[in-house]
């Protein structure tokens, strides 16, 4: 094993959003062990190939921010992708890495893991209290299950084998390295290739799906980053006392919310589209409010430092960088 001082560190989905976040704020903080394959190299759904990897680099530390992820149409369209391949992700890393020896590992969630209609915002208590949002609930339903998975190999090896398996559950993120497909991606890097396009091809309106009513958080993927480094080399006594056996994930939000319809007008401007807006109320919605309530982790020194008119536009600025190259 490495010595503390640069422990070697595997990043499960280190190309992309999140995962990359991850390997600038450790490199940025002066890890420079790193251990990393790409999604052709190995399939981490292929309990073989993940058992080989861990066997022959027995890595100290693990981030698992590999998931397939996706918005409104994706989860709809995908139910079964969505569920199967988070699943077996999530339980061949977390186990292999128990086999190999790894002590620390932390599990990236989402906040569709909260009831539809959960207290606002809400808190890390919300968990299974109630129904899920119904178009993404095979994907939060594997969420639910990495979370689970980590505290249950805690409570059964936690001493015996010193295991310190945590969770942390951001809010949406956004921003460097962001899926921009016109179908599967989530609303601001969809918003900012429609208004683009809008813009571009001198379209007069864009047309976007739900009633605009709906509020939520946003977060830029480099604050989520560093909320998941810091997460993981949280002293154990910090972070245990905060957090429970059976309820020992951490939220991760920017701490304010917005209308779908506010949003759109922020991406207009970062865009520069100066055309209209209509909303397409036959269209999902989704839950009324997504709000996190991150009292926890701020209470253990943690603070985003990204506001969301300077995060989008950084973020279109990745977009236009991605297209002309």
């Amino acid at each position: 094993m490495s010595s503390d001082r640069d422990p070697k560190i595997y990043v499960a989905g280190h190309r992309g959003m999140v995962g990359s976040a991850i390997m600038r704020e450790l490199t940025r903080k002066g890890h420079t062990n790193f251990i990393y394959r790409t999604h052709q190299e190995l399939d981490l759904a292929n309990q073989a190939a993940v058992q080989d990897f861990f066997e022959s680099e027995k890595p100290d530390q693990v981030y698992l921010a590999a998931a397939k992820v996706g918005g409104i149409h994706a989860n709809n369209t995908y139910p079964a992708a969505f569920i199967y391949e988070n699943l077996m992700v999530q339980n061949n890393v977390i186990h292999q890495a128990f086999l190999s020896g790894v002590k620390k590992l932390l599990f990236l969630g989402s906040s569709c893991i909260y009831p539809k209609l959960a207290p606002q915002p809400m808190a890390e208590d919300a968990l299974l209290t109630g129904k899920l949002e119904p178009t993404n609930e095979p994907y939060a339903i594997a969420k639910i299950a990495g979370i689970k998975i980590c505290e249950s190999y805690n409570r059964q090896y936690g001493q015996s084998h010193g295991l310190d398996y945590r969770s942390v559950m951001p809010t949406n993120l956004y921003g460097l390295g962001d899926n921009y497909h016109p179908e599967n991606s989530h609303v601001i890097p969809a918003l900012i290739r429609r208004f683009h396009e809008a813009k571009t091809n001198q379209v007069s309106e864009v047309i976007i799906w739900g009633t605009g009513t709906p509020r939520r958080e946003f977060l830029y993927v480099d604050d989520m980053a560093s909320a998941a480094v810091f997460a993981m080399e949280l002293d154990k006594d910090q972070y245990d006392r905060l957090t429970s056996p059976m309820q020992s994930h951490l939220n991760v939000g920017f701490g304010s919310d917005l209308s779908i319809a506010d949003l759109a007008n922020l991406i207009a401007r970062a865009t520069g589209f100066k055309g209209k807006i209509r909303f397409d109320h036959s269209k999902p919605d989704g839950a009324p409010r997504k709000m996190m309530d991150s009292l926890k982790l701020r209470q253990l020194g943690w603070q985003p430092s990204v506001d969301l008119q300077s995060g989008l536009a950084l973020t279109y600025a990745n977009f236009l960088q991605k297209i002309s190259s």
